[in-house]
């Protein structure tokens, strides 16, 4: 727990300070670590614990966050709520993740084993049930279906896709190391990661500011190679099917939408003060 907390600091330390009153376009939601972890959104600028267990909301209007105690908090608002306890915390790759629809959080649950109970609660504290075990209880996206979880393990050595309906998990195909996943396709079967190599540590489990994005098909371990020139710094599915790529860029990264079949929908352009930050969602 000391080395995580020496790294945090370590990053704040290192990291600028925030750009002043930076306009968003609508639709990107950043995040970097700044006496904790500051989120921008196009509605409001979060700061939660600085254990670094956080997401956003689809809609990017609310916060879910792991403190230190292993209480889920949910941000709306202004207003910051404890919806459930017993969560798994001190480790920054925990973190929750928002259903589709922004009404339920899932987070993994405090175990004695190397896989771990997944349990969903509503935002407003309500309806908390367990959805299964899985081994792959780091950084949990969830896919625009509202069926199916995923996450890397502690051990960085693979995915695994957890069915909230039928309580089943299984490791995903074509994917090695791993320490972090981005989020899902809609139908769950395509998961956007960063890999690892053979002899690349694991780090400490903290979101990437950017990283390559891989693409794999869980399935039969295809992977899909989006075509976008430049270099890629990120990339995550969107509940329409559509896949936003970061390209990075020499004074701003562009945000490219491709559908399905990878016809380019539009570009975003970023503003330059965000270079640096880490984009956390596209809405």
């Amino acid at each position: 727990m000391k080395r995580l907390l020496a790294v945090a600091a370590a990053l704040v330390a290192i990291i600028p300070a925030a750009p002043a009153a930076a306009a968003l376009p609508s639709g990107l939601v950043f995040y970097r670590y700044e006496h904790g972890v500051t989120i921008h959104t196009p509605f409001a600028r979060h700061t939660v614990d600085p254990n670094g267990q956080f997401s956003v909301s689809q809609d990017g209007r609310k916060v879910a966050y792991v403190d230190i105690n292993g209480k889920v908090h949910v941000k709306a608002g202004g207003v910051d709520k404890v919806v459930a306890s017993g969560a798994v915390a001190g480790t920054p790759c925990a973190t929750p993740a928002w259903s589709p629809d922004g009404t339920k959080v899932a987070y993994a649950v405090m175990s004695t084993e190397g896989s771990a109970p997944i349990a969903v609660v509503g935002a407003d504290g309500k309806g908390r049930r367990t959805v299964g075990r899985t081994y792959g209880v780091c950084h949990l996206a969830w896919s625009g279906n509202g069926r199916y979880l995923a996450g890397y393990t502690g051990t960085t050595d693979g995915v695994h896709v957890l069915d909230v309906t039928t309580g089943k998990s299984r490791k995903a195909k074509g994917v090695g190391r791993a320490n972090h996943v981005q989020s899902l396709s809609p139908d769950g079967r395509k998961v956007v990661y960063r890999a690892l190599g053979r002899n690349t540590e694991g780090g400490d489990g903290t979101w990437p500011l950017w990283y390559t994005p891989r693409i794999v098909d869980t399935v039969t371990g295809k992977r899909v190679t989006p075509p976008v020139k430049g270099t890629l710094i990120g990339a995550m599915y969107l509940n329409d099917g559509n896949l936003a790529v970061r390209v990075k860029g020499a004074t701003r990264n562009t945000v490219v939408i491709l559908t399905p079949g990878f016809k380019v929908v539009r570009k975003i352009s970023e503003p330059f003060q965000y270079r640096k930050y880490a984009l956390l969602r596209v809405l």
